[in-house]
This record gives structure tokens, C-alpha cells and sequence, in this order.
């Protein structure tokens, strides 16, 4: 590789299996080795003193998850149906589950078949997309799981964990 197709290439390789899912009628897409599992909705208690858009925890066979609603964390109107569900991922340190309207299936792509996010100008975060799957005439919004929180909202997750543990 050349010193300027180094330079351009991505930080690692976006090549792999996705676990896609809808909310509000867009597609997203998450690494599949970021997923636990998918449970169906239940009861989640609200912890106090938390920002909206993190539903609350549940218990998940004794173990105490915190639940963030996405939709919420987008900017959109937080909304349930009957497919609606949680997807338990690793999000750094800790196991989080998300909200979502509907999971689609799992996709693999290849590095050809993944777009590098457009820049949409200042005040435009983007930094939270891996990229943009191409998968036949839909595109996929792929998350980094990693960067749909920042470190002081993960902070938040933990501590609602604990005070919902206390």
C-alpha cells in the first residue's frame, strides 16, 4: 500500500456479520460479536435522577441490565409495538440492553459493500456510524455500539446500575 492508501484506508476492517434492526422505519446495523442475545419487551423499572433516554433496568435471570432507548437517544419519540424488543450487547464495559421497534436479520458484508459515513457539515455527529452497509438496494446505518454513548453517559448506565442494585 501506497503512504496515501494507508492513510485511507479505515481503522480496522468493517467486514462481518451485522444483526440489523429498524427504528423508525431505518435500518441500523451492529457487529454481531457486540450481541448477547434478543429478548422480547418487559417490565423496566425507572431509576430516578436518570436522563430519558435510559429506560430504566431490568432482571435478566438475576442479573441487573440497564436499558437504553435509542430512539430516545437519536433525537426521535420514544414508541412501542408488539416487535418491539431488546437487543443485550457489550457496550464497553458493561452489558446494556437496547431498545428497538423491530430486529431484521443478520447480514454478512463485505469491506466493498460499507461505505464510510458522509459528512453532513459542524453540528452533525457522525462519528457514531462504522459506516453505511450496502446490502441490494437498502442501506444499512451501521452503528459502533462503542460510540452510541459517550463515556460520561456510560458513567450514567453504571451508576443507575448500582443504584438499582443498592
Amino acid at each position: 500500500m501506497t503512504e496515501i492508501q494507508t492513510a485511507l484506508a479505515p481503522a480496522h476492517n468493517r467486514a462481518g456479520k451485522y444483526l440489523t434492526f429498524f427504528l423508525a422505519g431505518e435500518e441500523y446495523g451492529l457487529e454481531i460479536l457486540k450481541v448477547s442475545e434478543i429478548i422480547g419487551m418487559q417490565a423496566i423499572t425507572r431509576v430516578p435522577r436518570t436522563p430519558d433516554f435510559i429506560r430504566g433496568v431490568i432482571n435478566l435471570r438475576g442479573k441487573v441490565i440497564p436499558i437504553t432507548d435509542l430512539r430516545v437517544k437519536f433525537g426521535m419519540d420514544s414508541s412501542s409495538t408488539e416487535e418491539s424488543c431488546i437487543i443485550v450487547v457489550q457496550m464497553r464495559d458493561v452489558q446494556t440492553g437496547i431498545v428497538v421497534d423491530r430486529v431484521s436479520e443478520v447480514v454478512a458484508l463485505t469491506e466493498a459493500e460499507i461505505a464510510d459515513s458522509p459528512e453532513f457539515g459542524a453540528g452533525v455527529e457522525t462519528d457514531l456510524l462504522l459506516g453505511i452497509g450496502k446490502s441490494g438496494d437498502r442501506v444499512k446505518l451501521l452503528l459502533d455500539i462503542d460510540k452510541v454513548l459517550a463515556a460520561s453517559e456510560v458513567t450514567m448506565l453504571t451508576e443507575a446500575l448500582g443504584t438499582a442494585t443498592a
